[in-house]
């Protein structure tokens, strides 16, 4: 069994032996490559046995369904109860409602008090399996259960990874306007499960999760000192990255998690450090009498994106890992802010101000290829899911009391509310937790 740290990840989980390979003439593909996509029929029965098989399968359902590219049949229309989920089942019972896809499982309880969870994936018009796995963790981590077979599920149909089995950390704000608390909090990629992680009343800002996922990093004013932290999530324990003579602000990790990229104010005006986290020693990378700020490592850490007003306004700017070649990339009407590279490496997405409104887009490194994707009366701070699919970023409405999380895909058409206790704003997405 693999052995998790309890904090980190929660539980002790294993995908046990694939129960069948996938056939090579299984017809279900869905190529989203192709723009926007047409949902593919997918029919999830409730997995057998007791109330605890019925939830496993309706996460995995809600997961499938908020991606945009699966539209689940509702129970209400299957003709076969599925009674044995390891025999085939009635393959034309499920074509007759167009069930494309069939998911079945079971859900049992071992001897020493673990989960067994376990799941077939069918092709109803090609009559195969295309996948099985089954998995054993304790019954209070279910809900992460149910993330990773839609993982698999998905991964399974799209040829490419999920994002499912990953949390967001984000600032979570309660009170008035006049007296708003803001505190970090950690929570599911579907905003289940949500706790604090940090206590403090100071003003906390730019989460941001490390590679290796056992760290964040953030800017808090502290005593009303703007610092950058980081957050070791396994134990709790924090420190200070750097004692600075000015304000620190916009930190992001290295795609290594060797090193932390930041901006540094000094009088008046703001360049772009990085500092070695293991001989805190710093380098700096800008140097200019304009505001520089919010930078992204490309994927492979060669290249930076930034945000910079030496032109008179906030444009995107990209430049090598050791800070030559600075050169804009970003020329429509309007300014851009909180660029952020995707981790396929094929897009930078960001926040658009224009017209009195602010837009969530992409574009491509070389600013080509410009899309916006929502626009609102407030929009800010997109965050990619880690296989480069969907984006996640904060809304404030007019007159509404405070910031919300949303999530939407490439296409710009799968637009999804994240539901939080409380207001949300500057959320950061994690790796797949693996």
């Amino acid at each position: 069994m693999l052995k998790r740290n309890p904090f980190r990840f929660l539980v002790a989980l294993m995908a046990m032996v694939t129960l069948m390979t996938a056939p090579a003439h299984a017809r279900v593909e869905i190529n989203i490559n192709k723009g926007n996509v047409e949902p593919l029929p997918i029919a999830i029965t409730d997995f057998l046995q007791g109330e605890l098989g019925q939830k496993i399968s309706d996460v995995v359902a809600a997961d499938l369904k908020r991606s945009g590219l699966f539209a689940p049949i509702a129970k209400t229309a299957f003709i076969e109860k599925i009674t044995n989920p390891d025999a085939a089942p009635r393959f034309e019972d499920w074509k007759v409602i167009n069930a494309q896809a069939l998911v079945t499982g079971r859900v049992t309880q071992e001897g020493d008090g673990r989960l067994k969870a376990e799941f077939r994936l069918w092709d109803s018009f090609a009559g195969q399996q295309m996948a099985g796995q089954q998995f054993f963790t304790q019954p209070e981590n279910w809900r992460r259960v149910a993330h990773i077979i839609a993982d698999a599920i998905y991964e399974q149909i799209t040829g490419e990874k999920g994002y499912f089995d990953t949390r967001i950390v984000y600032v979570a704000e309660s009170g008035p306007k006049t007296a708003r608390k803001r505190q970090l909090a950690i929570m599911d990629q579907d905003g289940f499960n949500a706790r604090g992680i940090t206590n403090s009343n100071d003003i906390v800002l730019t989460p941001r999760f490390s590679p290796n996922k056992q760290e964040i990093t953030y800017m808090s004013f502290e005593g009303n000192e703007p610092r950058v932290y980081l957050l070791q999530l396994e134990t709790g324990q924090r420190e200070v990255v750097g004692n600075f003579p000015g304000m620190t602000f916009a930190p992001r990790f290295s795609p290594d998690g060797q090193r932390v990229i930041m901006s540094l104010q000094q009088d008046g005006n703001a360049n772009i450090y990085t500092m070695d986290l293991r001989s805190r020693t710093t380098t700096r990378l800008t140097s200019t009498a304009a505001i520089d700020t919010s930078p992204s490592y490309s994927p492979d850490g060669s290249q930076i994106v930034f945000e910079s007003d030496r032109g008179g306004r906030q444009q995107l700017y990209v430049m090598s890992s050791g800070g030559g070649g600075q050169n804009r990339i970003s020329f429509g009407d309007g300014s851009y802010s909180t660029p952020v590279w995707s981790p396929r490496g094929d897009l930078i997405a960001f926040t658009k101000q224009s017209g009195g409104k602010f837009s969530i887009g992409v574009m491509k490194p070389d600013g080509s290829g410009e899309r916006i994707l929502t626009t609102g009366f407030h929009n800010e701070g997109p965050t990619w899911a880690p296989n480069g699919r969907v984006l996640m970023f904060f809304r404030q409405n007019a007159g509404a009391g405070g910031p919300q999380l949303y999530s939407i895909d490439l296409t710009g058409y799968n637009e999804q509310l994240v539901q939080t206790k409380g207001f949300a704003s500057d959320p950061a997405w994690s790796p797949l937790l693996e």
